[in-house]
């Protein structure tokens, strides 16, 4: 099989070290649960996206910051080997890098426990938004404000498709970077925290009302939804035996954004995202479990 050519994305957003225990039950405190397994990985939203784009045949900058310390050095190291461009995740001179502990149940569910420190230099005054001319798509998640709101329009003022991650987070946050985004791609929970509603077509109509772009909502065991001239269109995700849902929402984004930029068309985009994520179910170690290619294709 013939690849198209290699599409480049820049994704910004914040980046941490994560700790990864996976064990049988999460136990009401006061308790003590032993780990069965553990990992620990470098990860972040938009950071774990692009190591999808970049893993499942594209290339990828990540634009983040780290503290200047042993684990912002850390993470550098980590993600260059990981296959990422890290020669924009700057070291800066005050606050401490981002850390993690994600406890990851029988179920595959899991606790999730980030700390950012408030003063970490939100300033994006450095970002080289001018190298976006070299990229095929941008993407952004919502933890790292100033920074996702410069790229994204950034991307839009130079005609460049970028996707925003709208997780959950302050609906003010939500309010200044969606429509900025050609591609407003939420998670379920984002969504419903974005609109108040608590119904998926209502509240996707909600946003594409005030949105010219791509409105959708990843909505993780049951597939991808989204509104196309007017319809409401879905794709299933794949069934599998679950075993860490970690990242599954960023590799979905990762490949989409990929999907796009190749230039399928939304719902076989969607469809080979919905397959990727699905996979990386299947594995623990968060965007680790991430497969493949050859293994998406095999499963499409």
């Amino acid at each position: 099989m013939v690849l198209p050519s290699k599409k480049r994305l820049v994704a910004v957003g914040a980046v941490c070290e994560t700790s990864i225990y996976r064990v049988d039950a999460v136990p009401a405190p006061p308790a003590k649960a032993l780990a069965s397994a553990a990992a620990r990985v470098a990860d972040g939203m938009a950071i774990s996206a692009a190591y999808t784009f970049a893993k499942l045949g594209g290339a990828a900058a990540a634009w983040a910051r780290v503290g200047n310390d042993a684990r912002g050095e850390a993470i550098r190291t980590e993600l260059g080997q990981s296959g990422l461009d890290v020669s924009d995740i700057r070291s800066v001179a005050v606050g401490r890098s981002s850390h993690a502990c994600v406890i990851v149940d029988a179920d595959g569910k899991r606790l999730v426990v980030p700390f950012h420190d408030k003063q970490l230099d939100p300033s994006p005054a450095w970002l080289p938004t001018e190298n976006l001319k070299t990229a095929d798509f941008a993407l952004a998640d919502v933890r790292w404000v100033e920074g996702a709101e410069t790229v994204l329009a950034a991307a839009r003022a130079q005609g460049l498709p970028a996707m925003l991650d709208a997780d959950v987070g302050p609906r003010e946050i939500l309010a200044r970077l969606v429509p900025l985004a050609s591609h407003a791609v939420f998670s379920d929970a984002g969504l419903f925290a974005y609109t108040g509603l608590d119904a998926l077509e209502p509240a996707l109509r909600a946003v594409a009302a005030a949105h010219a772009g791509h409105v959708g909502a990843s909505c993780g065991a049951d597939g991808y939804f989204w509104l196309e001239e007017g319809a409401m269109r879905h794709v299933p995700a794949l069934a599998v035996e679950v075993v860490d849902t970690l990242s599954a929402g960023d590799v979905f984004h990762g490949a989409f954004a990929l999907g796009l930029a190749e230039g399928m068309a939304t719902a076989k985009a969607a469809r080979f995202a919905c397959v990727a994520a699905s996979l990386k179910c299947r594995h623990f170690g968060g965007r680790l479990g991430c497969p493949t290619r050859a293994e998406v294709e095999s499963a499409l």
